[in-house]
């Protein structure tokens, strides 16, 4: 079977054999899938320059198995190079998906996420919002989207004024006390937190650190307990004064 012209972004590489590359490939209409790229590492192949993380691409690849062959690649829009702590952030980004997406499970809307984030990521030196946001949407996407506008004991809208339970797999529970600082059941997060990540706006500083904290236990519970890489590089490469995507 062969594929022509599918939109796709490289999320990892890997030399194989002794030219080649094996390409772990986010496809618009295919989802995750992988590619062998015979002789890509070749100094002769016009592949050379154009198997770029993060640069949008037009691919087409042929074969029935596991992993295919690719025939064909090309850039899809201008150069996509990341730099300084937004590189950080888009690797990031490319090892949460390799965890959570299984093969040949297509994400149409989530893939567009990923390329809008990736945008935002070369627009705005603020990267930390649009992780939160990228986030939401992968779980979203993948079934696990989170409830953030009503209390789920009685249904009625989240108050940006009370404090909830956020309880993970369910959703947030309104504190009758909360300056009893009773020990909660989940994640201890402000009404307008929620409302900020529901809406996805964070001018409020606390929203911000409310969202990390939510995500970060969201997204734990479906990356299991290995730790992540890009966590690791974050704390020796990454400057003291940028704020690292905790997530696990």
């Amino acid at each position: 079977m062969r594929y022509h012209q599918q939109p796709a972004f490289i999320l990892h590489q890997h030399n194989y054999s002794e030219t080649s590359l094996l390409l772990e490939v986010f496809t618009s209409a295919h989802g995750r899938i992988g590619l062998i790229a015979k002789g890509a590492r070749r100094p002769s192949s016009r592949l050379r320059g154009v198997l770029k993380p993060f640069q949008r691409l037009l691919i087409s690849w042929s074969g029935k198995s596991e992993l295919g062959v690719l025939t064909g690649a090309e850039t899809d829009g201008p150069d996509s190079a990341l730099e300084g702590p937004a590189l950080f952030c888009g690797f990031y980004m490319n090892e949460i998906l390799l965890r959570l997406l299984h093969r040949h499970d297509a994400h149409g809307a989530l893939f567009e996420a990923y390329a809008s984030a990736l945008r935002n990521l070369r627009q705005d030196a603020s990267n930390e919002p649009m992780l939160r946001i990228f986030e939401k949407r992968l779980l979203r996407e993948l079934g696990y989207g989170l409830v953030l506008d009503q209390d789920i004991e009685d249904r009625t809208p989240v108050d940006p004024e009370s404090m909830y339970d956020y309880v993970l797999d369910r959703g947030p529970v309104r504190l009758l006390h909360p300056e009893l600082n009773i020990p909660t059941v989940g994640i201890r997060v402000r009404g307008a937190s929620l409302l900020a990540l529901a809406q996805e706006s964070f001018n409020d500083p606390a929203a911000l650190r409310d969202a990390k904290a939510l995500m970060r236990a969201a997204l734990a519970r479906h990356l299991g307990d290995r730790p992540l890489n890009t966590r690791k590089l974050f704390r020796h490469v990454v400057p003291l004064n940028v704020v690292e995507p905790k997530v696990d």
